[in-house]
């Protein structure tokens, strides 16, 4: 059973650090000389100082280094690590490539995601025996963000709490405004093209859409597996419900190309969509409404800002 990652910052004080009940992880490292983390697999890391030379091997990892402040710290990234702009300036290393590579640029850390080792298992015992600290973190849920901040912050030595405090707040205040909306906006939001696929009732995209005051019309789709944040649903259930929908949000990326009104309103039957027909379609980057990163804040603003534009205001692009 996962641990949620708040629980998982075991300090192990040496016997001239006395201080206990601290308060978060990052008064925790500067009160004691060792510290241990494990990660969502049950690995272990133990370390005296923070981590100066990380290998960050998903891009959420990267980005939200950079968020709190410390990118200076990494020395390398998957291919798929290009925000902020200062990340497509690292080194480049592949998981599905030679370790070598990764052991020849000497890092103190590398930072990967269940899913990396579940895929490439040898890969990774290669930097193991190697000598290098591999941690796979990857939060499952919503519940499970702070935490992973915390350790992300407490690995590079950077206090993260301001940026978690400012999300939180800003993501309150969209919820507030949202609940004093009277005519709420029916939705549907496709993940991806196959089998009209939707997103979980618990996963990043529904709750974007219940915290900027939408009607999921289906929040009740099972999801493909108990981990996954993607759900079965269908043309024909969703073409049966086509005049309940008011608002249709697209999720571009790697599993779904569609990106225009056109594409959409060529699928056979899609026509008859009310939001299809009227031309109330959102496509939205699937890095800032699906990904565990700071910016899924900007995902949930434009989220807002499409369903109620009177009451929302457009959010600043991203770089």
């Amino acid at each position: 059973m996962k641990v949620y990652a708040h629980f998982l910052v075991l300090i192990l004080c040496l016997s001239s650090c006395v201080k206990k009940d601290l308060p978060d992880s990052f008064n925790a490292r500067k009160a004691c000389q060792s510290v241990s983390i494990t990660d969502d697999e049950g690995n272990s890391v133990s370390f005296d100082e923070p981590f100066a030379r990380i290998i960050s091997l998903y891009s959420a990892h990267t980005e939200n280094l950079f968020a709190l402040g410390a990118g200076a710290k990494l020395i390398g990234g998957h291919s798929t690590c290009n925000y902020p702009a200062a990340a497509k300036a690292l080194p480049v290393f592949e998981y599905t490539g030679d370790p070598e590579y990764v052991i020849a640029a000497s890092p103190d850390l590398v930072l990967i995601r269940p899913f990396i080792r579940r895929h490439n298992p040898a890969y990774i015992a290669a930097l193991e025996k190697a000598g290098i600290p591999v941690l796979s973190l990857y939060p499952e849920t919503f519940d499970d963000f702070d935490g992973y901040i915390r350790q992300l912050a407490l690995l590079a030595g950077v206090d993260g709490e301001a940026e978690l405090s400012n999300f939180h707040s800003e993501l309150r205040n969209i919820r507030e405004a949202a609940a004093r909306i009277k005519n709420k906006r029916r939705v549907f939001f496709e993940t991806t093209e196959r089998e009209t696929r939707t997103a979980s009732g618990k996963s990043l995209p529904a709750l974007a859409i219940e915290i900027s005051g939408g009607i999921n019309i289906a929040e009740d789709a099972s999801p493909v597996n108990p981990l996954s944040s993607i759900a079965s649903y269908g043309t024909e259930k969703l073409l049966s419900r086509a005049e309940d929908i008011d608002a249709y949000i697209v999720q571009t990326g790697a599993m779904n190309p569609a990106n225009s009104l056109d594409t959409l309103r060529k699928r056979a039957g899609f026509s008859a969509i009310k939001a299809v027909r009227d031309g109330n379609v959102l496509f939205i980057d699937e890095r800032i409404i699906s990904s565990p990163v700071f910016r899924y804040l900007q995902g949930v603003k434009t989220i807002a800002h499409f369903l109620y534009p009177d009451e929302f205001k457009k959010p600043e692009a991203s770089e």
